[in-house]
């Protein structure tokens, strides 16, 4: 959609093609090969600027999915302190080295930024826990909420990087089809940031495009990796703030060693306690990206000698048979990673006040499936419109009173959608709203907010 009388100055979307083209390497995803499932349409756009996979960031950034990640817990609860991380914030950080490590290889940026804004738009409130929960409700491990066997083996499991995908596949709503219409590479990176199978029993709303018998694509891979790095780096500093771990703790692992002796005495000559943790933190960050991007460039190297890559389109032929760990550290780095993520585990994620919190984070998420599961009127109206545009279920609140047990006891109660309807609108809570309905529900009091009917 090109105007032909546009300031010549300006760049619309095939001349940033062009220029993707001239300078990404031959490895790297092109923005004019993305695909999508519905095509995007013109909504009165005076021209197009935007290659496809900016646009996808662009959808991802404006949804109400990405505004929650603001107020849903990374490690440390975020509402008791001013500077742990969120799932927000840290989104944003596996955003930044995402895309340097894209640059230094000659990879789609655009495609990493938007892989990694969206990949956890399907975790809960309350970090892995509210993970665990949810998973341990649907397989009718949770004694607080017996699902019916025939409810629990129709159901399938929960898992936060499936859940990402059914988000902007079904669940998000901005235009006239369900989701975000994203193209197929994010889609595919948003699942592949962590493990994934084949045949996991997850009702994923389209799993075209998603190639899960395949390695992901490299800049899905670049994701995966900075994500782990943003993860271990930003969970230690903060614990270090929290006091769940000691610097001289830190400082005793060998990976922290390593980066000690190169400071030298910028490190063991400096007496601010708090200048010395950031300048560890900065330099196991820098020791990781480094790393991550020498090793996958002579593994990318020995690949495109072995296939003789000369061109994008012989890569093409020979894309998918790239190993999946063809982004990752070095033989000498993967093991100091490996060490600190283990002391990381077991100082950090394992401290008290990481254990009480998950506890209450436990009695939050199965209170609230419990109430929503015996009693759906206790739902938002909106959801009860999805069981009945969705699952062709009586709308609750339009039935006769003498009818509304009946409806739920034969229809609700037996049926696996539901369920899943309950988890999908339980995971995307932040863990300010997941609280408040909590304290709604069960400690009930004059000064309570009302819920609304739309979320």
């Amino acid at each position: 959609m090109r105007d032909a009388m546009r300031d010549p100055l300006l760049l619309d979307r095939t001349d940033l093609e062009r220029r993707e083209a001239e300078v990404l390497a031959p490895y790297a995803s092109r923005s004019a090969e993305a695909t999508r499932r519905i095509p995007v349409g013109e909504e009165g756009r005076h021209y197009d600027y935007r290659p496809a996979y900016q646009r996808d960031r662009d959808r991802i950034l404006h949804s109400r999915a990405f505004r929650r990640l603001k107020h849903k817990t990374q490690v440390f609860v975020p509402h008791l302190h001013d500077h742990p991380r969120t799932r927000l914030t840290h989104t944003l950080e596996v955003a930044q080295i995402g895309r340097t490590i894209a640059r230094a290889l000659a990879l789609n940026e655009d495609l990493v930024e938007a892989i990694a804004l969206g990949h956890d738009l399907g975790h809960t409130a309350f970090g892995h826990t509210g993970e665990t929960v949810l998973r341990e409700i649907l397989a009718g491990e949770c004694p607080e909420i017996p699902l019916p066997p025939a409810v629990v083996r129709e159901v399938g499991t929960f898992k936060h990087n499936y859940q990402s995908v059914r988000v902007v596949d079904l669940l998000e709503r901005r235009y006239d089809h369900p989701g975000l219409d994203l193209t197929d590479r994010v889609r595919e990176g948003i699942l592949k940031h962590t493990g994934w199978r084949k045949r996991l029993r997850f009702p994923l709303p389209d799993p075209e495009g998603l190639l899960l018998g395949a390695p992901c694509h490299l800049e899905g891979q670049v994701v995966a990796l900075a994500d782990e790095i943003a993860q271990q780096t930003h969970d230690l500093e903060d614990g270090l703030r929290a006091g769940s771990v000691r610097l001289e703790e830190v400082e005793a692992l060998d990976v922290a060693r390593r980066i000690i002796e190169r400071l030298g005495a910028d490190y063991t000559g400096e007496p601010r306690r708090w200048r010395r943790q950031n300048l560890l933190i900065r330099g196991l960050i820098h020791l990781f990206v480094t790393d991550a991007i020498t090793a996958s460039a002579r593994r990318l190297a020995r690949f495109l000698d072995r296939k003789k890559v000369d061109s994008h389109q012989r890569y093409l032929e020979v894309e998918r048979e790239i190993g999946a760990a063809t982004v990752a550290f070095s033989t000498p780095v993967g093991p100091l990673f490996a060490g600190l993520k283990k002391f990381i585990y077991r100082f950090v994620i394992n401290h008290p006040e990481v254990n009480r919190q998950d506890w209450r984070a436990r009695k939050v998420v199965i209170g609230l499936f419990r109430a929503f599961w015996t009693n759906p009127l206790n739902l938002p109206t909106y959801v009860l419109l999805r069981a009945k545009e969705e699952l062709g279920f009586g709308f609750l609140r339009d039935l006769p009173l003498e009818r509304i047990a009946g409806e739920i006891r034969e229809r609700y109660h037996s049926s696996p959608g539901f369920a899943r309807l309950v988890a999908d609108h339980i995971a995307g809570m932040s863990d300010r709203f997941a609280l408040e309905e909590y304290a709604t529900l069960e400690t009930p009091g004059p000064d309570q907010r009302p819920t609304g009917d739309v979320r």
